[in-house]
């Protein structure tokens, strides 16, 4: 366990704990590194060591408006955009296993037009969440049917 949180915690990778549980699930379908078996544990390191080669081979902020499938070039930058606004662009790991989580694609620049649209819808839950979070319950908005409870169903 102390190889996994040390590659996570690495420079190149830096994941915060939500992001590094999230690819424990993706590899192993448990939440708990406790649970983990050692051939589980070092499924993880695997998938984090890549994770840390790709980022190294990048430099700079590993973002990727140019390359990739050129008819995604526009939604990649409102992705990036939408990433800022939640504090993701100075990790290219976390988007990308965000992708890869949701989509199952290694990368953000190999999804196609359908999944950056449905990317993006995500995102902007995600930010309108994050919104919410930080206006408090007393602020009247898209988000405040939600905390009200009206909007169980979804």
């Amino acid at each position: 366990m102390k190889t996994i949180w040390g590659l996570a915690k690495s420079p190149e990778l830096a994941l915060d704990d939500d992001t590094l549980y999230s690819i424990i699930y993706r590899e192993t379908g448990k939440d708990s590194m406790r649970q983990l078996s050692q051939k589980e544990i070092n499924k993880v390191c695997h998938a984090l060591s890549a994770l840390k080669d790709s980022a190294k081979g990048k430099g700079g902020s590993g973002r990727t408006d140019t390359g990739g499938n050129k008819l995604t070039k526009a939604k990649r930058q409102k992705i990036y955009r939408l990433t800022g606004e939640l504090g993701w662009n100075n990790n290219n790991a976390r988007i990308n296993g965000f992708v890869k989580k949701m989509f199952g694609v290694e990368r953000l620049e190999w999804l196609n037009n359908e999944q950056c649209s449905k990317l993006i819808e995500m995102l902007k839950k995600m930010v309108e969440r994050e919104t919410a979070k930080k206006d408090g319950d007393g602020v009247e908005g898209k988000a405040s049917p939600v905390h009200a409870g009206a909007d169980k169903g979804h």
